[in-house]
């Protein structure tokens, strides 16, 4: 199974602290209690990954929400594997991984979404960050995701 990363639970934190803030200053919801135990557990552990089969429900789900909140796909519609690279110029994945994104777990996705915004070399992050910032472009009918 992939790991999911702490700055992806940190992520799923602060959405759920948004969406229901404490009204005390004190209690948390169910979602964050969940996030922050698996949070301070990877801090306490020194971890910077928990398997996503690990996670407890109550967590994987509120994390699953947050998720679903995201792009799904870095595609800014301007893909060079169709080309022949081996490295979409565009959005920064593999033909691997452009090929098989719909049978990719959510955490394998954000794996690679990581990988690709550390990399900060696709045209995704320069060239076309409009595109990108606009939510990206849904691939045209009969093009990979």
């Amino acid at each position: 199974m992939a790991g999911i990363h702490i700055t992806d639970i940190e992520a799923a934190i602060n959405h759920w602290r948004d969406r229901a803030p404490s009204p005390d200053g004190v209690t948390l919801g169910p979602e964050l209690r969940a996030l922050a135990e698996v949070y301070a557990l990877m801090v306490f552990y020194r971890e910077d990954e928990a398997d996503e089969a690990s996670f407890p429900p109550r967590a994987l789900a509120a994390w699953r929400a947050w998720y679903d909140s995201t792009p799904d796909t870095p595609c800014i519609a301007i893909c060079s594997t169709s080309q022949g690279d081996a490295v979409c110029k565009g959005c920064g994945r593999t033909f691997h991984e452009v090929q098989h994104w719909t049978d990719m777990s959510p955490a394998q996705k954000r794996q690679v979404w990581r990988r690709i915004t550390q990399e900060n070399t696709a045209w995704r992050f320069n060239r076309y960050a409009e595109r990108a910032a606009e939510g990206g472009v849904r691939p045209a009918a009969g093009a990979p995701a």
